[in-house]
């Protein structure tokens, strides 16, 4: 179990690297390369509506095939489009680097089941831990992408293009790592089509709550982090600035995983998802303070925490919304959401920031940060005491 462990969190680390290196330098890319400047999060847009559109390929490989053929077959999908993306670079093609990172949102929907996969690797009691130690794998992404995407910048001779050849290298690498996990095998074909409905199963309160607080917060935290390097830049602040804040944001992000799985055993899911929420709120009050490099750079820090607290809630809220032969689809659906809000927080981010400026982006994230904290209200007083979740 501690190998299987050991190796995805590794393995979410270089999710976490493409995933952080994208961010990094998708934004700069396409404000170079796009006919208008409001379309420079258009590739970043791309990578989430690409995500979205493949969690039911995804959610079906899976059941089909098990999650060790189909994790390969997403890294493989890394690997090409991360080679498309360099070539568009090269180029100077703006709708072909669109197209390539739509492609390697099929890569971003296999992935982010890495941490599904984690609580199947570990027995009942320790799940929460499992889970929220294979996020903490992330913080290799927070040291990696950002020294990866400064130090390939100008490599191969065109912006950019060498940290997308860098990138092919990583998803290289963990197809290697993949390969030496051990994963529950397949279910078989008669029981993996068991089951609820989904329809019956999102009806829930639980699965409702877990899949907007999952989705807002991932939405929320997007919004701001895929902003961020536009702003500093129209701040005139170095590159190098940008890839230290995107770096302690990051950490934030995955630094937390170390602790968060024993808060949520100890408290449950919905305070420690409320705090995340708090969080998020500081990281608005500080980033509406002013855009000198530390106010950003706390900004960022209180949003990956915040996001960290809300997505490991979550995701360990949803366990308790389908059974063992009904998760394909339900993760599936809880996935499909998360990237369709980040699709939309996407080009809202390069939308307001180019042409409304950081201080109403900030303002807006303010929305959906309260209308998680009145979903966690809701669920707190319509069931005190969450259930445990079901085995998977």
């Amino acid at each position: 179990m501690k190998k299987n462990l050991g190796l995805l969190a590794i393995c979410q680390g270089l999710y976490l690297t493409n995933n952080v290196t994208f961010i990094a330098i998708n934004g700069l890319v396409g404000l170079a390369l796009a006919p208008l400047g409001w379309m420079a999060t258009v590739p970043v847009m791309g990578y989430v509506v690409g995500g979205a559109l493949s969690t039911g390929a995804v959610a079906n490989m899976q059941r089909r095939f098990g999650r060790k053929a189909s994790f390969q077959t997403g890294l493989l999908v890394a690997l090409a489009s991360a080679l498309l993306c360099a070539y568009a670079a090269a180029s100077r093609n703006f709708w072909l680097l669109c197209f390539g990172t739509l492609v390697a949102g099929y890569y971003n929907a296999n992935a982010s089941l890495y941490r599904f996969a984690a609580a199947e690797l570990a027995p009942l009691a320790s799940r929460e831990k499992a889970v929220s130690l294979v996020m903490a794998g992330g913080l290799l992404g927070a040291v990696i992408g950002p020294n990866l995407a400064a130090r390939t910048r100008d490599l191969a001779g065109v912006p950019f293009m060498g940290a997308y050849l860098a990138l092919a290298g990583v998803a290289l690498l963990a197809m290697m790592l993949i390969a030496f996990i051990d994963f529950p095998p397949a279910p078989q074909r008669s029981a993996s089509i068991g089951g609820r409905p989904l329809a019956q199963i999102m009806r829930q309160p639980v699965f409702i709550v877990a899949a907007a607080a999952g989705a807002l917060g991932y939405g929320v935290m997007n919004l701001l982090m895929a902003a961020t390097p536009i702003a500093m830049q129209q701040r005139s602040l170095p590159f190098s600035d940008a890839a230290l804040v995107l770096q302690w944001h990051v950490i934030g992000m995955f630094a937390p995983g170390f602790f968060t799985g024993s808060l949520i055993k100890r408290f449950g899911p919905l305070p420690v998802m409320g705090v995340g929420v708090a969080l998020n709120l500081a990281c608005v009050l500080v980033a509406l303070s002013g855009m000198q490099l530390h106010q950003f750079l706390v900004a960022l820090f209180l949003l990956g925490v915040g996001w960290n607290f809300l997505f490991t809630g979550s995701t360990t809220l949803s366990l308790a919304a389908y059974g063992p032969e009904e998760k394909d689809r339900a993760q599936g659906a809880l996935n499909f959401f998360v990237f369709g809000t980040l699709a939309v927080s996407s080009l809202s981010s390069g939308v307001l920031v180019t042409t409304q400026g950081w201080t109403l982006l900030n303002y807006g994230s303010l929305v959906p940060v309260a209308l998680t904290g009145a979903a966690l209200l809701w669920l707190g007083a319509r069931a005190p005491r969450t259930v445990r979740p079901p085995t998977l």
